[in-house]
């Protein structure tokens, strides 16, 4: 398996570190992904939950829209797989998984572009409990939100087939 992840630099600013690094756990999810079928895409961490791969990426498509879209930006934006009711976004028994990629890579890139022209002080134009986070925040909480779901990805890949790194 190839890995076209890019290492984020040793030095820089505040501002390219953080990008570089969400990047780089961006790329990490993407790469515990490749090369295998939807159907391994599909299979359940460890049941009953719900959780897959596949899932993994609808819900950081939603994570990724909520934070720098709607609560960054301002935007009227629904959510696309989130509910408040269950966790739908799991629940990927009929999702083509080329289509769910497809849309999580659009909604990274749309987000890339909302916080490239966003000061990294800026503050969210949504009031989220009770707080405008900055854009800081959520670069930093961005790169938490998926170091975490990497880890359980890491996880399933090497269920799945046996293949590890980070």
């Amino acid at each position: 398996m190839t890995d076209p992840r890019i290492d984020p630099p040793a030095a820089g600013d505040e501002r390219e570190l953080l990008t570089a690094f969400l990047d780089w756990h961006r790329e990490t999810l993407a790469v515990k992904c490749a090369a295998l079928t939807d159907e391994q895409l599909r299979e359940r961490a460890v049941p009953p939950s719900a959780m897959s791969l596949l899932g993994l990426v609808r819900h950081l498509t939603d994570v990724e829209r909520y934070w720098f879209r709607r609560v960054l930006e301002g935007a009227d934006l629904p959510a696309l797989y989130w509910s408040d009711v269950d966790d739908v976004e799991f629940d990927v028994a009929d999702v083509p998984a080329d289509e769910a990629l497809s849309v999580w890579r659009a909604e990274v890139d749309e987000c890339r572009k909302v916080s490239a022209n966003t000061p990294i002080d800026a503050l969210a134009k949504v009031d989220r409990r009770g707080a405008h986070y900055s854009h800081r925040y959520i670069l930093i909480h961005m790169i938490e939100e998926y170091a975490r779901h990497n880890g359980h990805a890491d996880l399933m890949r090497e269920r799945i087939d046996g293949v590890t790194g980070e």
